[in-house]
């Protein structure tokens, strides 16, 4: 297991959690500049495996999809001293998708992508280092799909998910005056899991699409140790997360040969959510203070346009909403200090030749102030940066 994080960690260069929660939907650039509007309906390329495998039958003959998403999220608190710096950092998360023809109405697909990520980083000395001062968690999704075109109206598709997680997060826990002040608690482990994902998509028309999700939950069972800086003791420890499912329902209409306009909504169960406690491998009690999430399931809401300029060239415009899954202040950690977001997007697709198209983006997520009150009280200034490019190739 811990050869295979060594490989992961070459491919997931940083982890960041731009949709609410800590999950990231960030697995393509196609999608970016619509805000990842009607992502489930609009199948524009392989990355249609991740969203929606049943958008597989839209895609020609073969092809091979691959991004990378430099994301900058920022996280200033203010109100006690030592702030901690900006917890948020720049990170690069990778995805690719393959697929082909099995058959005249049936498509494979694999899809490999970061679906979860979280880092917030602290200074060492900062006022609420005993809530954490570093937490790191990577995951990376394996995903296989196949869609089958039923007749010239539906379509179908199913995938199979094998998940690989790691965490690691460290904290102060001893107050300033305290002998052991300096004393940090590291805290490290990893899982994998398997899940499951499928779609249906519908055309209702000959310019109209409906398209439906759902992704599985993923349950962790993460294995590890808790290491001290300042004490040779090494403590064996587990952890069960689960992760939550997703659901969404999303439409994507061509108006005339120049715009297209799409919308969705998304679910994300994150009730599944509801408490993290690291326990000792010998089951003799805790082995750091549980923490009561109780976060919430959230909805996310997201309309956008495409604008085809010519025929290398198309512009694509986006606005989404993502609510919080933290129940209220008295559950904000300073791990994961979220808040509601609105983004705004810009983005677009230069065609080199037929068989060659690259993607961009940008977007902007203008964050909700958060209010901390444990364990110290301040407030967090958030936003988040996200650029992302790819290129497609059909053959």
């Amino acid at each position: 297991m811990q050869r295979m994080g060594m490989v992961l960690a070459g491919l997931m260069l940083g982890g960041g959690a731009q949709a609410a929660g800590f999950a990231l939907i960030e697995q393509n650039a196609s999608g970016l500049g619509n805000a990842y509007a009607g992502q489930a309906a609009v199948a524009a390329d392989a990355s249609t495996i991740f969203f929606n495998p049943a958008g597989l039958t839209e895609l020609p003959g073969r092809q091979v999809a691959g991004a990378l998403h430099l994301i900058k999220p920022s996280a200033e608190f203010s109100g006690a001293t030592p702030d901690g710096g900006d917890a948020g950092s720049l990170a690069m998360v990778p995805s690719f998708y393959y697929a082909m023809d099995l058959a005249k109405d049936l498509k494979f697909g694999l899809g490999v992508g970061a679906p979860f990520g979280l880092k917030t980083e602290y200074d060492t000395d900062w006022a609420g280092r005993a809530g954490g001062i570093l937490s790191d968690v990577k995951t990376i999704n394996i995903n296989p799909t196949l869609a089958w075109r039923v007749n010239d109206k539906f379509s179908v598709g199913v995938g199979v998910d094998y998940q690989y997680i790691e965490a690691e997060l460290t904290r102060a826990p001893y107050p300033v005056n305290h002998p052991y002040y300096a004393l940090v608690a590291t805290m490290k482990g990893d899982d994998t899991a398997w899940g499951w994902n499928l779609g249906a998509l519908f055309k209702i028309a000959e310019a109209t699409r409906i398209g439906v999700s759902y992704r599985s939950t993923m349950d962790y069972r993460l294995t590890g140790q808790v290491t001290y800086n300042l004490d040779p003791t090494v403590v064996p420890i587990y952890a069960d997360v689960k992760l939550p499912d997703v659901a969404s329902l999303a439409l994507f209409h061509q108006v005339d040969d120049r715009w297209s306009v799409m919308a969705d909504m998304t679910w994300t169960g994150w009730s599944s959510f509801d408490r993290l406690a690291v326990m000792k491998s010998d089951n003799t009690g805790y082995a750091d203070t549980p923490t009561d999430e109780s976060w919430k399931d959230v909805w996310r809401f997201a309309v956008g346009a495409t604008y085809r300029q010519d025929d290398q060239w198309s512009w694509r415009f986006g606005v989404a909403y993502d609510n919080t899954p933290v129940p209220d202040v008295a559950h904000r950690t300073v791990r994961i200090p979220d808040e509601d977001r609105t983004w705004v997007a810009v983005g677009g697709q230069y065609r080199a030749s037929k068989q060659g198209k690259v993607d961009f983006g940008y977007a902007h997520l203008f964050v909700k102030d958060a209010e901390l009150i444990s364990p110290v009280a301040g407030t967090y200034d958030n936003a988040v940066d996200i650029l992302s490019v790819q290129y497609t190739h059909t053959f």
